[in-house]
């Protein structure tokens, strides 16, 4: 089944923010030399910024969010990737989602996360190349 429009649009307006200082904003399509940077400083080729809040865009309560973003912190831990926190949220406010960055992880790994999160869609990058939105259904 395809994503509607809309939402689609939406997860291509979003921006993805890391928690850094100052934040640093990812935009779908848009080069990041400072994600490069920060992947160069890693020793790691790419990266997917994954969430696990909300499947399907289905809001769910705080309470159902932290229970999953704590199963997605332990696989990412389990994993051995390093990771930076973060979130994704509407450019004009209205849908917040926390959120990781998870460094060193390969775009079929990430995808699989995205999906046993129920996720439509993850974000993966590539050292030297913009963001990716990656549908996933």
């Amino acid at each position: 089944m395809a994503l509607d429009r809309d939402l689609l649009a939406a997860y291509e307006d979003s921006d993805y923010v890391v928690y850094d200082k100052p934040e640093l904003v990812l935009k779908i399509g848009v080069p990041s030399p400072r994600l490069d940077a920060l992947l160069e400083k890693e020793r790691a080729p790419c990266a997917a910024f994954v969430t696990a809040a909300n499947p399907r865009s289905k809001p769910r309560t705080p309470e159902e969010n932290a229970a999953a973003l704590a199963g997605l912190d332990q696989l990412i831990a389990a994993s051995g990737y390093p990771s930076r926190g973060g979130e994704g949220r509407e450019s004009n406010g209205s849908w917040v989602e926390p959120s990781r960055l998870v460094i060193g992880i390969t775009r079929e790994n990430a995808e699989a996360l995205g999906r046993l999160f129920g996720q439509n869609a993850i974000v993966f990058i590539e050292k030297g190349r913009a963001p990716e939105l990656v549908v996933l259904r």
